[in-house]
């Protein structure tokens, strides 16, 4: 089959285009067609790949998604696909991926009345409904249970048309056998001692991420614990404001913001806890990364996959309603007690090996292709 992709944006480091990119490989291994529609690519396209950057422009984001979906309607027109699938709302999908969370939501609960008169509203609630409504055909493919019930709720979904996917890790983030020695080489790379402690947060968008709830824990950390803690953030953001958060609360020495690479599982092994504190994350597959590799993890309730850290045993976490105290109190006893993250560590590599949290991209292509119901 001749099958269309549709995102608004590529690059290699973002969850959603990861997620995407394994899911048309999956798809092209088994002998099918691949084109994508996108706005921007950065990387390098794989062999086989039929890439159409849409030439579309605007001054706004918005009308610019707007004239996307015009343009890629009129292509497949042209030029049919046997199926169309998106990894953003729009309207005209066979099938959707679910990544981002329920739009109607958060504008009703987040957001001032007022922000429902908006061009911007107008646009995301009508592409959103596009893909949910009720007469619409598109099949929804779901990361996580947590959104679910918003889609019903405002859209009235039926549920048959619901397909739960498991996460998909992937098996590079296991830690492998030489594991000890690649921790060992990264943190001479990095000068940490003995003693000293390594805080990873891995994301892109910093602010949804919770970066500043972050180092505002590092900076409570007692002076003792501080002094011998790190923290290194990794993802695709401005760094700058950030960087002057942690100058305003003297912490600015304990903390270097990297952009995104593609050396991530170094960094896993070479850490000694994942902080992933995030305000809205539909799934956070970096917590399960974090696991298979045997970091323990410290995240906030909200996250979709904050539930496999207690079922794995492998780390903490801060319910809700979020307080940042909560979240100081756990980081300072989670780095002050190298016995728990031994534990951690153990039973997150015990999980590792049987949770079934790495075909994601598989069952997603079955879906696709209609090889299972």
């Amino acid at each position: 089959m001749q099958l269309a992709f549709c995102l608004y944006k590529y690059f290699p480091f973002g969850g959603l285009q990861r997620d995407f990119l394994r899911i048309a490989l999956a798809c092209q291994a088994r002998g099918h067609a691949i084109r994508v529609y996108t706005l921007a690519w950065e990387g390098e396209v794989p062999n086989g790949f039929e890439l159409v950057v849409v030439p579309v422009t605007a001054f706004s984001n918005v009308r610019r998604y707007a004239r996307f979906g015009d343009w890629v309607a009129r292509d497949l027109a042209r030029r049919p696909a046997d199926r169309v699938i998106g990894f953003n709302k729009m309207p005209g999908l066979d099938v959707y991926f679910a990544a981002d969370p329920c739009y109607e939501e958060k504008a009703r609960t987040l957001r001032n009345p007022l922000y429902r008169l908006s061009a911007r509203y107008r646009h995301f609630a009508a592409h959103e409904r596009a893909v949910f409504a009720p007469e619409s055909r598109t099949e929804i493919l779901m990361i996580s249970q947590v959104q679910q019930p918003f889609f019903e709720r405002h859209y009235g979904t039926p549920q048959a048309r619901f397909h739960l996917l498991p996460p998909g890790i992937s098996p590079d983030r296991r830690a492998p056998a030489n594991a000890a020695g690649i921790r060992a080489d990264f943190r001479r790379e990095f000068g940490l001692g003995e003693d000293d402690l390594l805080l990873l947060q891995v994301g892109s968008g910093f602010k949804t991420k919770g970066l500043d709830r972050s180092l505002k824990a590092l900076a409570g950390l007692p002076e003792a614990l501080r002094a011998r803690t790190r923290l290194i953030v990794i993802g695709q953001d401005d760094p700058a404001p950030f960087l002057r958060l942690a100058r305003s609360l003297g912490v600015a020495e304990r903390v270097a913001i990297l952009p995104g690479r593609s050396d991530i599982p170094r960094f896993l092994l070479g850490a000694d806890l994942l902080i992933h504190p995030a305000y809205n994350e539909n799934t956070g597959t970096v917590l399960l990364e974090a696991l298979v590799a045997g970091l323990p993890v410290l995240a906030t309730a909200v996250c979709g996959y904050a539930h496999y850290i207690e079922e794995a045993d492998g780390g903490r976490v801060v319910g809700e309603p979020f307080a940042q105290e909560a979240l100081d109190a756990a980081l300072a006893q989670m780095l002050s007690d190298p016995a728990a993250r031994r534990r951690w560590r153990a039973n997150a590599l015990r999980f590792a090996e049987t949770a079934d949290i790495y075909s994601n991209a598989e069952r997603a292509a079955d879906l696709i292709l209609g090889e299972r119901a």
